[in-house]
């Protein structure tokens, strides 16, 4: 897959493009090219935010509540998360992302750093496209925008730099200390060190290779066409057409005056803003800079002239090296030095600060109340918890987290365990061992094919519960394991229990995938009755007579595909490995009902062999043959037909389909917390190099509700582990595995980045609706 990485820059028709290619996403996406939606409909706002440094607060970061360092570490991880789960759906040739703030802002080696870790993990062959004006006319479209974001300095700081040969660096010296309180951040304040592109390309280049970064031009009368889908095209290798795109207007720059106004105005507030007794929100800022406004000439961009010839050596360089059109950075002649302009009429910035005080002294009592912001040197009585959240959600949650919150508890997706007809306690009754079944000569029978990778703890229980509650076969792939998996899995092929094949030489986006692709050719596959694809953490629980898949099957005679939606269970409190059983351990789990976010209602699809489908995917079967659409007949947890939902795609359960009385697949994402670092270290079998941190934490730890069904099963299920466990080897392979992850837990704890990771987590309490709201603020989808 290539990946385009568009980093703006600002002011030089990135929103413009972003547009465009929102409206043409599904057009592009049948052409094999992802534009994601979970980073940001259009503008890829939170790839930026995830990547700053911690101490790189801007004024995106600031407004949406991703402050401290831990805020915004759980930040990118959802963004890692999310990416490779919309990669993994779409399986494009082409990605395209678009952040203008990607080239405006990040001026650090390690923020690229963290760009390019987000990214390689998905490919290797990534470009970088930027778009460039002549720098006189973008230095004042971008000195406009910075006025009305608050800048107090006028142009004279990038006149007194013009003709330096250390632009970048000179620029990044006249950045402020950051305070977002009181109005300096550095995008504001900051004279454009990108204006120097050469310097910029170094930059760029210096992380992602040489030869990366691409320049093209920016034609405003071209952006603002209908056909800008042609810059497109080129600008992103697209071949074919994708039409045109609707006429846009041409901004429109406010006069000279204007922003003198502004600017005076500015400096004051700011003035007022150092003694941080008072707080101004970025909103009402810009309405008091929108209201000093007066008609008038914009700046003219000849009267920066100087700024221009600054680059002009180094501009007619890249002419030739990114093949430009030659008029590319013509500079106007110029007309005479810029000055700050009058700005008319007697204005006087400091007879409008007294007309806004009023307001700003009400926006700060607004904002201390809601809050407990400490405005004054005097002891304060502490603040009133927003709304009725739990201290831990308080010092955990983002604003868009707590507003989720507010919206969520009293709607109708508001979480609960209110759900179907099944009484529980008489589940909790246990089951006694059945006898294997003797399969009809060709026929392997129920069939579970699986991935694992590094699990030698709990492969012999989950193989031991599946084979006591009526699964006949396993054909299970692994790749790149060290702590005894593949050993455990030779032995038990060994023992005639199951199917182990070597996935090290997977090919393609993900182990997973291929070991399923390449399943379909097993005779296995090919001659079982059902076929299951779920995971080692994932165990499957009838709910109905004996509680084994013959039972379900004779609750549901004419089903031939099954959503086992998933039961997710948190750490139930269980912080150390132990060598017990997980259905034991673990009886936390999240409510039943609960349709957000997407993930809590996932489920895996067990299907009948009947040829309908010609792949086996990670949720469900897919690639229906079209002639055997009428022969399929598709159940939720409850036997309830749910065949129009879900026969063609969807991997998840919605407030319709739902239903969990006959089946359910108990899924153990975490187990204990240790298990869960381990998991967090060696990465996952579905999507490789990615991160799972304390965002998978928080939207995979429930811990709200109880639900013991499955325990009935622990003495056929300890039957038949003591049955396996006879095997001397079986026995020593399985406690070497388990040694290996103690192994690996103390050498986790003694390294800061995991123990600060395994203490944060179990600081974490959130109710389920706390839960639900801050994973919904995680995940932009839901």
């Amino acid at each position: 897959m290539r990946i385009s990485l568009h980093i703006g820059l600002e002011h030089v028709g990135a929103s413009r493009l972003q547009s465009v290619l929102a409206d043409k996403r599904d057009q592009l996406a049948a052409k094999g090219i992802l534009v994601p939606r979970s980073l940001g409909p259009k503008n890829h706002t939170r790839l930026y935010m995830a990547v700053t440094d911690s101490d790189h607060v801007d004024p995106l970061r600031y407004n949406r509540g991703y402050i401290t360092e831990d805020k915004q570490r759980v930040l990118r991880e959802a963004v890692a998360t999310d990416l490779a789960r919309e990669i993994e759906q779409a399986k494009p040739d082409h990605m395209i992302l678009t952040a203008s703030q990607l080239g405006a802002s990040l001026y650090t080696a390690s923020e690229l750093e963290r760009l390019k870790a987000l990214l390689t993990p998905h490919s290797d062959d990534i470009e970088i496209i930027a778009h460039v004006d002549e720098p006189a006319a973008l230095l004042t479209r971008h000195y406009a925008q910075q006025i009305f974001e608050g800048r107090g300095r006028s142009l004279e700081v990038e006149m007194e730099l013009a003709g330096t040969k250390t632009w970048w660096a000179d620029c990044l010296a006249e950045a402020p200390k950051i305070d977002p309180q009181a109005g300096q951040f550095l995008e504001n304040q900051m004279p454009p060190f990108w204006l120097d592109y050469t310097a910029l390309i170094a930059f760029w280049d210096g992380t992602f290779g040489a030869g990366t970064t691409r320049l093209r031009r920016f034609d405003a009368e071209a952006f603002a066409a209908e056909t800008v889908t042609d810059e497109i095209k080129a600008a992103f290798g697209i071949d074919g057409t994708i039409g045109k795109a609707a006429a846009a207007t041409a901004d429109v720059q406010p006069s000279a005056a204007w922003l003198a106004r502004g600017r005076q105005l500015n400096d004051l507030l700011l003035s007022v803003l150092e003694g941080r007794k008072r707080i101004l929100p970025r909103q009402l800022w810009r309405s008091f800079v929108q209201e000093v406004g007066v008609p008038g000439d914009p700046i003219d961009p000849a009267s920066l002239s100087a700024i221009s010839k600054t680059f002009d050596a180094a501009n007619k360089t890249l002419l030739k090296a990114h093949n430009l059109p030659a008029d590319t950075f013509k500079r106007p002649r110029a007309k005479g030095t810029w000055a700050e302009a009058d700005p008319t009429r007697g204005y006087r910035a400091s007879q409008y600060l007294l007309g806004f005080m009023w307001r700003i002294d009400k926006a700060t009592k607004e904002e201390a109340k809601t809050k407990g912001a400490d405005l004054s040197d005097a002891p304060k009585p502490a603040a009133k918890a927003p709304s009725d959240l739990t201290p831990s959600a308080q010092r955990l949650m983002p604003p868009l987290a707590v507003q989720n919150f507010e919206k969520l508890k009293n709607s109708s997706f508001a979480p609960h365990n209110r759900l179907g007809a099944v009484d529980e306690e008489q589940l909790a009754a246990a089951y006694m061992p059945v006898p294997m079944r003797d399969l009809p000569e060709g026929s392997t029978g129920n069939v579970i094919v699986g991935c694992m990778k590094n699990e030698a703890p709990y492969i012999v229980e989950w193989v031991a519960y599946h084979r006591a509650m009526g699964v006949d076969n396993f054909l299970i792939y692994t790749n790149d394991c060290s702590d005894g998996t593949s050993e455990i899995l030779d032995r038990l092929q060994a023992m005639g229990i199951v199917q182990h094949r070597n996935n090290d030489g997977w090919k393609g986006n993900s182990p997973q995938q291929y070991a399923l692709n390449q399943s379909l050719k097993e005779p296995l596959i090919r001659n079982a009755d059902w076929i299951i694809h779920i995971d080692v953490d994932e165990f499957i629980n009838v709910r109905t007579g004996n509680g084994t898949l013959a039972d379900f099957f004779a609750a549901a005679p004419d089903a031939t595909n099954v959503a086992m939606t998933w039961r997710l269970f948190g750490h139930n409190g269980v912080t150390k490995l132990a060598d017990d059983f997980v259905i034991e351990q673990f009886d936390a789990c999240a409510p039943k009902f609960c349709p957000k976010p997407h993930t809590v209602w996932g489920f895996k699809t067990m299907f009948k062999n009947i040829g309908a489908y010609e792949k086996i995917s990670c949720h469900r079967p897919n690639k229906l043959d079209a002639g055997m659409k009428g022969a399929v007949k598709w159940v939720n947890g409850s036997g309830r037909d749910m065949t129009r939902e879900a026969v063609d795609n969807g991997w998840r359960s919605s407030k319709k389909s739902i239903g969990y009385d006959l089946i359910q697949l108990n899924h153990y994402a975490l187990r204990s917390a240790e298990s869960f670092l381990i998991k967090r270290q060696r990465g996952r079998a579905l999507h490789v190099d990615r991160s799972i941190g304390i965002n998978y934490w928080i939207r995979m730890d429930w811990s709200d509700f109880r639900d013991i069904t499955i325990k009935r099963n622990l003495p056929r299920l300890r039957t038949e582990y003591d049955r396996l466990m006879e095997d001397a080897d079986l026995k020593s392979l399985h406690a070497a595995g388990f040694a290996w992850h103690q192994a690996k837990a103390a050498e986790l704890h003694a390294m800061p980045e995991f123990h600060e990771l395994y203490e944060q987590a179990l600081d974490i309490r959130l109710t389920e609706t706390e839960r639900v709201a801050y994973a919904l603020a995680l995940d932009m989808e839901s």
